[in-house]
């Protein structure tokens, strides 16, 4: 099917490395997993799948160094569900007692062009495909979404719109750059223990190209 195009822009951005483990430290640019997070955001249903091909950078990359107060802890399913059963659980996390100030390496002024093809897996839907394009288009015309899309961080909402023809856009930014290994996504052959992939990302001409990206686990 011929893949859709989404303008995707925010203030900030943090798409975390894996291998940092305490202080969050952005990617340079959006990774696939969650360019394909915005798609679903938009439009979501058991007989699609997003693939993303392309993604255009449209402004430099900036960074800002923030540090935030965050909980510690989170919140235990198992007492969750103790609550739950007994009625009764004190399920709250006190933040003057959990509190801990983490720095984060973010992206500011972020602005992208996304391009995914909608890959229909169920009968339903191969039938007709029509159906589903039309749903989308409609949907992201209109700023419908199931919920807000966002970049990398829940609190770093997105701003989109959809893109019928680029070719009067404006175009990528002129960086070239080699970004090293970027997460791809998780596969989730064994849903109980998805596994990341991995794949080496090359900026050219403010374009990744993920068509030929040659994925690793």
């Amino acid at each position: 099917m011929k893949p859709f195009c989404l303008e995707v822009t925010g203030d900030f951005a943090c798409f975390t490395r894996p291998e940092m483990k305490v202080e969050r430290v952005s990617y340079d640019v959006i990774t696939p997993s969650a360019a394909r997070a915005v798609f679903e955001a938009i439009f979501w249903k058991p007989e699609i799948r997003w693939k993303v091909h392309k993604i255009e950078v449209l402004r430099p990359i900036r960074w800002i160094s923030v540090r935030r107060n965050e909980v510690a802890s989170k919140a235990s399913v198992s007492n969750a569900i103790t609550a739950m059963n007994r009625g009764r659980g004190d399920l709250g996390l006190y933040v003057e007692d959990d509190r801990q100030q983490r720095a984060g390496l973010f992206l500011r002024d972020v602005s992208y062009r996304l391009h995914a093809a909608m890959e229909l897996v169920a009968d339903e839907a191969r039938a007709n495909p029509v159906k589903y394009r039309e749903m989308f288009t409609r949907r992201a015309e209109k700023g419908q979404c199931v919920n807000q899309p966002y970049l990398g961080c829940r609190e770093f909402a997105a701003r989109f719109r959809l893109v019928g023809d680029s070719s009067g856009e404006s175009p990528p930014i002129t960086e070239t750059r080699d970004l090293g290994w970027m997460l791809h996504d998780l596969d989730f052959t064994n849903a109980a223990d998805p596994q990341p992939r991995f794949f080496r990302a090359q900026l050219s001409k403010g374009v990744v190209n993920l068509e030929n990206a040659e994925v690793r686990g």
